[in-house]
């Protein structure tokens, strides 16, 4: 009897993600609305960030334009600072996963019913993978910032004067040059934060957030694959949107379960997810397997099967 329970209890979980989540139009309940306008501001900052990093060309030709140190630097400073996240992730995270994991009711009523913060936390890993995609592609931010330090410690050396306002002090440049080291510095603060939300909130239990992100990645599974759900979508972009957020809360899966998102047992079923992004035009999403390829924690496991390394080899 108590093996048939597990049966129909995880056959239930499985199906949890049949519902359709509104990523373009939900709005806040009464019950959400102080947590979601928190957020929103949030959201906004780093929305602005996306467009500076995406029309961001380089600060080569205007660096060649110029005489003095002193412009060289600004022009530096002012155009690698702006990419760079010094708020938020931690607290925002903390917050919106402290709503969506509680025990007042399960991981599928919780994204079901409260679908506007639903939508922001999806708006966090739409925002954590496209900034690592453009970081990727883009080395003059990380070669700017490296010139700025170098041109900073050279005038410093030679006591020529700078304006306060245009420097970055030693340990915040220290920070962001580790930051952007990594390869995809924005995923790997998300996954610290989330861990860290699990590790310091040891009266929850750890299945409230791993069952929160397997049903998001359920829910986006199946809009991607119903026709029903996925022609709701307004925009052509929201599929796109619906990829990321599946790619992303799969990571954060497989950094905060201890046996990770591959492993047989896994509430994710990562053939479907991987069949789903291979069904897609390739050039939409190789960042998007090459995410799952380089950047999970489990994926060459041992107990991670052939025929999932199989579907991701290149």
């Amino acid at each position: 009897m108590g093996n048939l329970i597990k049966v129909l209890t995880r056959d239930i979980d499985n199906n949890a993600g049949n519902f359709f989540l509104d990523f373009e139009n939900a709005q806040p309940t009464e019950a959400e609305r102080q947590q979601w306008e928190q957020v929103s501001a949030v959201l906004e900052e780093a929305m602005s960030i996306l467009q500076d990093l995406q029309s961001y060309s380089g600060a080569g030709e205007a660096i060649r334009q110029v005489s003095t140190p002193y412009n060289i630097i600004s022009m530096s400073y002012h155009a690698v600072l702006l990419s760079f996240p010094t708020y938020f992730i931690e607290g925002t995270l903390h917050g919106l996963l402290g709503f969506l994991t509680s025990a007042r009711c399960s991981p599928t009523q919780h994204l079901e019913q409260e679908q506007a913060l639903a939508r922001q936390f999806a708006e966090i890993l739409h925002f954590t993978l496209r900034f690592d995609e453009l970081k990727m592609t883009n080395p003059a931010i990380q070669n700017d910032f490296s010139y700025y330090r170098r041109t900073l410690s050279r005038m410093r050396i030679n006591n020529l004067a700078t304006e306060e306002e245009n420097e970055v002090n030693n340990e915040l440049a220290n920070r962001m040059s580790l930051f952007y080291a990594n390869a995809t510095p924005m995923l790997k603060t998300l996954s610290d934060a989330t861990t860290k939300f699990v590790s310091d909130n040891t009266d929850l239990p750890i299945e409230n957030t791993t069952d929160c992100l397997s049903t998001m990645a359920s829910v986006c599974k199946v809009m991607l694959e119903t026709p029903e759900y996925r022609s709701r979508f307004a925009s052509e972009d929201t599929v796109l949107f619906c990829l990321r957020v599946m790619v992303g809360v799969i990571i954060l899966y497989d950094y905060v379960h201890p046996a990770g998102a591959f492993v047989k047992s896994s509430k994710i079923d990562m053939k479907g997810c991987i069949k789903v992004l291979r069904d897609q035009p390739p050039n939409r999403v190789e960042g998007l397997l090459n995410a799952l390829r380089y950047t999970t924690k489990h994926l060459n496991d041992e107990t991670t099967s052939k025929q999932i390394k199989s579907m991701l080899q290149v």
